[in-house]
């Protein structure tokens, strides 16, 4: 799909020379990728503290049955 966009030069230029990527499309596409990751991992984090956990709970005792 093409798509016309105006991207920073100065933030493509530093992300082309951090990345290593030969091209402007695989930087974007990579950056997109560590995007989406970094969301979905957030996602994971906002889990935190809303799950019920029981403290006298003991996983060796459960392996053993």
């Amino acid at each position: 799909m093409a798509t016309n966009l105006a991207i920073d030069d100065a933030l493509l230029t530093r992300a082309l020379e951090i990345g290593g990527k030969k091209t402007k499309k695989d930087t974007v596409n990579e950056a997109l990728r560590e995007f989406i990751v970094r969301r979905e991992q957030k996602k994971v984090l906002d889990l935190f503290g809303t799950v019920e956990y029981f403290d006298d709970y003991d996983p060796k005792a459960s392996r053993s049955k």
